[in-house]
């Protein structure tokens, strides 16, 4: 699908690679981006109720980039969808732009997290959804876009083993895999997840149509993780 910004331009998916390649300042996490680049189009294409004209709306879906340290691919998918200026997008990385290595809510619309910091965001994102339950807003869902290194920090076990029991079902994690861990999970990343209440299922993080089914796959009463393997970093 392709989405027109405020100057008429349209973008699509094949317009993502030619919006990162604007983004030329130093320290750029190059794999960190490019391994979130298709989990970000389909979830802003085809899954989160967002809105760049409404970007602090109360019944919008909340999206966290927990891996934060390579946001490239975010900046472009933002861009992409008109939450910012396709200009802005050059000045990646210098001291005066809004775009930083790593994201800023208070400078960037439709960022609901600054993130960069590894194992933060699944733990807000647990605390986001309890929050929009306390305040019976129960149409938002939470989605959290996290690395399979980030499982390698004690508080994302916390926020899991929470999580689970607690039937946070408007709750959605993706794990993307680029075999980055340290540690090694018996029986695999979802199966750390399923041992404390949760949905899961494991996809090519690279193939739109399976992520966008294991996006929308129903689970009541359970939070959801999905487990995108893509390529490994080193690869």
């Amino acid at each position: 699908m392709t989405t027109t910004d405020a100057l008429g331009r349209a973008y699509g998916y094949a317009d993502l690679p030619r919006l990162m390649g604007l983004m030329t300042g130093d320290e750029k996490h190059g794999p960190a981006a490019t391994s979130t680049l298709d989990v970000l189009w389909v979830l802003y294409d085809r899954v989160l109720r967002v809105d760049p004209g409404r970007p602090d709306a109360p019944e919008r879906d909340r999206f966290l980039l927990s891996k934060g340290h390579g946001p490239m691919a975010y900046y472009a998918v933002l861009a992409a969808k008109g939450f910012l200026p396709v200009d802005w997008l050059p000045g990646f990385g210098s001291y005066d732009s809004p775009l930083g290595h790593h994201p800023d809510r208070t400078l960037i619309p439709g960022v609901e997290i600054s993130s960069g910091s590894l194992g933060h965001g699944l733990p807000i994102a647990v605390g986001t959804a309890l929050g929009l339950r306390a305040q019976g807003l129960h149409r938002p869902r939470v989605w959290v876009l996290i690395g399979d290194a980030e499982l390698d920090e004690g508080s994302n076990h916390e926020a899991i083993a929470f999580a689970g029991p607690a039937g946070l079902e408007r709750l959605h994690t993706v794990v993307v895999d680029n075999a980055s861990a340290v540690h090694a999970r018996p029986g695999g990343i979802a199966a750390r997840f399923e041992a404390a209440g949760w949905s899961a299922v494991t996809v090519d993080g690279r193939d739109h149509e399976k992520l966008y089914a294991a996006f929308t796959a129903a689970h009541p009463g359970r939070p959801h993780v999905v487990v995108a393997r893509v390529e490994p970093k080193d690869a």
